[in-house]
């Protein structure tokens, strides 16, 4: 398991806290793909790791796009720099995936798994998403509360 649910921090929104539970169990299936196909890079592995990563491109998409939708709706303050950093997330795990997907280097994927997303996952719910989520649900920014 690379990452425990419960270590995540909670957010004012239940929706938001569900949907970061549902991030976490993907990915620690997907990172138990990287492991298996690391230890045996056979065609069963290579596809189940392939499916498992679209899988979670396009949970991330969604998950973005629910909260991208409540924050135009919501007209949040900070929409443009909360949806740039989702921009920009997708954007380096669709590349990191076209990537993998040329040279089959596992090493890279395993890499970036274990040093970069836990670390911004974390990072993006306790900064951004803790934001997004008390303004939901009072309408006011926890920074002038």
């Amino acid at each position: 398991m690379l990452i425990n649910k419960n270590d995540l921090p909670l957010v004012a929104m239940d929706f938001m806290n569900d949907t970061h539970f549902e991030d976490v169990e993907i990915i620690n299936e997907l990172y138990k793909n990287i492991l298996e196909y690391e230890k045996e890079q056979n065609e069963l592995n290579l596809k189940d790791l392939e499916n498992k990563y679209k899988e979670w491109v396009s949970h991330t998409e969604n998950h973005f796009e629910t909260e991208e939708i409540q924050m135009r709706e919501k007209g949040f303050f900070a929409y443009g720099f909360h949806k740039n950093e989702h921009d920009m997330n997708l954007s380096e795990i669709k590349q990191l995936f076209n990537n993998f997907q040329e040279t089959k280097n596992v090493l890279e994927l395993k890499n970036y798994f274990q040093n970069n997303l836990v670390s911004w996952l974390i990072n993006h719910i306790q900064t951004m998403d803790t934001v997004t989520a008390m303004f939901f649900k009072t309408g006011m920014s926890p920074c002038c509360m």
